[in-house]
């Protein structure tokens, strides 16, 4: 729970001078009770049962409420999205052809893909940006689900990994404004999915990048894919490709993402289909001042009803 005016709440400082009042209330109440002799029709009328402090405890919590109240409490909720952008940035370097994520790392990312393009609401615009020696973007943000997929079923690995430049180009598709019914140009929220199975060898740095997104409140999920034993094999010589979880988790963190391990491709698809689902709401503040101002409402007639059934009066 945040607050919209939290500095109303030094208000509640209050509540220690209303709790010392009442107890000196309660003293005097005794001293002056004391001036009476009969002592046995003392104790009859006022007793020194606890309930008779019950509806000013309740005064009390009702005071709190308020008091809280004053700093107009909100709370986190999730609300639908209607529009968006999603870029996914895919790793098609050379490693993405190792088997240890059947059928292959590049088969595995084609399907999860897929995935992910199902699961986004219609309106949500999505594109594609792959990297290898090179960024390229393959298709620029769109509604039109079928260019997408066959832009997908086209993705060929070749050469190293230039995961800073992909998401240079990512980030770049990412911001592309859009025209509205009325003819005026906005941003839409954006989000990355930067799919990677191994180290950045050329361009730019991630992590710089990653500094640049944050920048634009522009997050990044990142997937590492494999496993750390995943090996490539050419002519004959097992060459090791294991993914950069450190760079990839220090992305995710930087822009305030979340970083996934995928080491199969059941696992690879759970997350993007998740990811699908997960960036159709968005979290959004709302007011419950009215709640606050209600319990204090109750408390406040519930503590009047017992002091009348207590005492025929109000306190």
């Amino acid at each position: 729970m945040s607050f919209r005016e939290p500095a109303l709440l030094l208000a509640l400082a209050l509540l220690p001078l209303a709790i010392a009042a009442y107890v000196m209330a309660q003293r005097r109440r005794r001293r002056y009770a004391l001036r009476y002799t009969n002592v046995p029709v003392l104790a009859a009328v006022a007793g020194r049962s606890w309930g008779r402090h019950v509806p000013a405890a309740l005064a009390l919590l009702a005071l709190t409420a308020l008091l809280i109240a004053l700093g107009r409490p909100e709370r986190t909720v999730a609300a639908p999205q209607r529009q968006g952008t999603v870029m996914m940035v895919t790793d098609t370097s050379g490693s993405m052809d190792a088997t240890d994520v059947a059928p292959s790392r590049l088969r595995a990312a084609q399907a999860a893909a897929h995935a992910l393009a199902k699961k986004l609401p219609e309106q949500f615009r999505l594109g594609l940006v792959s990297f290898n020696n090179v960024a390229e973007q393959i298709v620029a943000p769109t509604t039109d689900r079928s260019q997408i997929s066959a832009a997908i079923d086209g993705l060929k690995v070749h050469g190293s990994t230039a995961m800073g430049d992909g998401l240079q180009l990512g980030l770049q598709s990412a911001r592309t404004q859009v025209r509205d019914t009325a003819g005026r140009t906005h941003r839409l929220p954006s989000v990355l999915v930067l799919l990677s199975d191994g180290k950045s060898e050329r361009g730019a740095e991630p992590v710089d990048v990653a500094d640049r997104a944050k920048q634009l409140k522009i997050p990044i999920y990142t997937i590492a894919l494999g496993t750390q034993q995943g090996v490539l094999n050419r002519k004959g010589r097992a060459i090791p490709v294991p993914p950069d979880t450190v760079t990839l988790r220090d992305v995710a963190e930087t822009t305030g993402g979340r970083f996934f391990s995928a080491p199969s491709a059941t696992r690879l698809e759970d997350i993007y289909a998740n990811l699908g689902t997960r960036f159709s709401t968005r979290k959004v503040k709302q007011e419950i001042t009215s709640a606050f101002a209600g319990a204090a409402l109750v408390l406040l007639l519930a503590g009047a009803i017992l002091s009348l059934l207590r005492t025929g009066r109000l306190p």
